[in-house]
This record gives structure tokens, sequence and C-alpha cells, in this order.
């Protein structure tokens, strides 16, 4: 974000072709409050958002069949669309993320990385390498091939990691040369369905939330060699869930103490207490989203949590107590199919 006086800003991502506004900005008002200023559905459903260094260009994948990344201006009250989409050569990106000069896009629905140059003015070119994943996992419907949900840097900035729901893995690449290659694979409970995962402030451990099993796998990281270890699986849900139940985000408090999940259908965020050491997570506590199908959850810079609540269509945000990590519903607003929150 930009000095001056310039109010905080939240990013809202959402799914127009379900009836959401695209790219919406909210103020963020001194006790975490959000006010929508306006928004831009330029691109089609702008599901998850990333800031670039800096936090000038803002950047969101369109999840759609032919796949694209675009950067905005975030300075207005509306984010400013930069440059046509480009496209990420794979269907279905469902997350982000800026390293070293490129945009990295997980692609859901080709089971692939996309590699996209930066230009010197910050706008995507289009993809320059595509990393295709291999494998199955036991699920009829969901494991019939890869699908990458999630592809983010390490905290040392040396690898690029990847979850794929469809095998059942993490999967560790380097960059070399603006190509990906794998370095590891690392297997994890068959049918679990990796979806996303958050790094322990230590750097090294960290937590896989499974979307297929509403468990959350721990592992121990080692950045010097890029390798992963499975340590423990913990379940999200204090018992066994009683329709649908698809967890969807992880987020780790920055002291490392808690944990916390949100979980689609049974609408709940999960509250898990962290060992000193990182081994191991306790559930705690569950408390109600606030809405519908929780896509997304995010810890704001304030210390505040917000669910992207997709089917209900708003953003709830929690206080969070400070002894037992449990949080409290605070506010909302509406988001017709929120998917993600970003803060600058």
């Amino acid at each position: 974000m930009g000095g001056g006086e310039r109010t905080a800003r939240a990013y809202i991502g959402s799914f127009t072709a379900a009836g959401g506004a695209g790219v919406v900005t909210a103020a963020v008002g001194p006790d975490g409050g959000l006010t929508v200023l306006g928004a831009t559905a330029e691109v089609p459903d702008p599901s998850y958002l990333a800031l670039g260094p800096g936090g000038d260009l803002l950047y969101a994948v369109s999840e759609t069949a032919d796949g694209a990344v675009a950067a905005f201006d975030p300075a207005g009250d509306t984010a400013r669309l930069l440059a046509p989409p480009a496209p990420v050569a794979a269907e279905g990106p469902t997350h982000l993320c800026v390293h070293g000069g490129r945009v990295f896009t997980a692609n859901y629905g080709s089971g692939s990385v996309s590699v996209l140059p930066l230009r010197a003015d910050g706008t995507p070119a289009p993809a320059a390498h595509v990393l295709n994943h291999h494998g199955s996992g036991p699920h009829p419907q969901r494991q019939q091939g890869p699908h990458v949900h999630q592809v983010l840097p390490d905290p040392s900035g040396r690898w690029l990691v990847a979850v794929d729901l469809g095998t059942d893995s993490v999967r560790v690449h380097a960059l070399r040369d603006g190509m990906l290659t794998l370095h590891r694979e690392f297997a994890l409970r068959p049918g679990s369905g990796p979806r996303h995962l958050a790094f322990h402030p230590d750097g090294h451990h960290l937590y896989v939330l499974n979307e297929l099993t509403p468990t959350l796998t721990v592992c121990r990281w080692d950045a010097d060699g890029g390798d992963l270890r499975p340590v423990g699986e913990t379940a999200v849900l204090p018992g066994a869930p009683g329709a649908d139940a698809y967890p969807s985000e992880v987020v780790v408090s920055p002291d490392g103490r808690f944990l916390w999940t949100a979980t689609r259908g049974e609408d709940v965020l999960s509250v898990l207490a962290l060992d000193p050491a990182g081994d191991a997570a306790r559930l705690l506590a569950t408390v109600p989203c606030g809405g519908h199908w929780p896509r997304d959850l995010v810890l704001s810079p304030q210390g505040l949590l917000y669910a992207a609540n997709e089917r209900s269509g708003d953003v709830s945000w929690f206080t969070v107590d400070p002894d037992s990590g449990t949080p409290s519903l605070a506010g909302s607003v509406p988001a017709p199919a929120a998917s993600s929150v970003l803060f600058g």
C-alpha cells in the first residue's frame, strides 16, 4: 500500500458467472470493518488475488476454461485493468503467487503449474512454461487425474510448492532459467485430497489442509534440501460431518500458537492449538463462519480473521481471543459469490 492518508484497503475476488461483482475494493475501518468502495467485472471469475512486490499491482486469476491472469492498478476505489489478461495455457487456474519476477498459477482443471513472466511494467506475458502433473487417487469423481489447487514459494524463496488434490501429493519445484523442474513429490494419505497449505513462522513446519477428508496433515520442512516429511494428521471437526464437509483454507497465527481452518458445508471455522515445537495440532473449538460455504479464510494485518462465504454472498470478520484463539463474529458485508480476500 502507498503512504499518506490513504485508507487501508481489502480486495475481494468473486465468481462473475455466479453473480459476483468481479474484483471488489473495500475500505478497512479502524475496527476492521469493511466498506465496499467499488468493483470491476472486466475479467471473468477473478477468484483468487495476489499483490505484487510493494503492493503497487494487483493480480487475479481468471478461473475459466481458457484460464488467464490479469494485472490491475489497485490505487483507486475501483481496481483498474492495466492490459488484456494473459493466457496461462491451461484450464481452471484456482490460485496464483508472485515470485522472482514471475506469476505462477495452480491450474485445477489441467493439473499443472504455469509460469508467466512479468513485463517491465509489471503486467503478465502469456505463459512461457507449463509443468504438467501426472497421477491419480482413489476418489472415483475427484481424483481421476491431477488437480493442482495451490502454488506458493516456501519461506526461504528457494522452492515453489504445489498442492495437488487429485494425486494426494505435495510437489516441490525448482525454478531454473525461467522453467520449473520437479525436485521431489511427497505422497500424503490416499484419498485425503490435499487442497492448501500454510507454513509455520519458524520456517521448519507446514500444515496441509485436506479437502476430501476434514483433516490437517502436519509436516516438517527442510528448506536446505527441499524436503517434506509428514509427522501426523488430525481432524479439523469434532466428529463425523452430518453432510458435506469440504475444508477450504488454513491460516497460522504469526506467533505460531494457533491455526485456523474453514470448512464448507459444515460452515465452520476451526481453531487448533499448535505445540511449541510445531509438530502437533490439537482441535480446540469450532464456531459458525457467519455465512454459507466459506471458500477462503485470511488473517488481516490487524489480527482479525475474514471468511469469504461464497454461497451466502458475504465476507464476515472475526476478532480473535488472544488466549484461546477463538474467533468471535464482529460483522459482515455483502459480497456476492465471494471467493477470496486480500489485504493491501
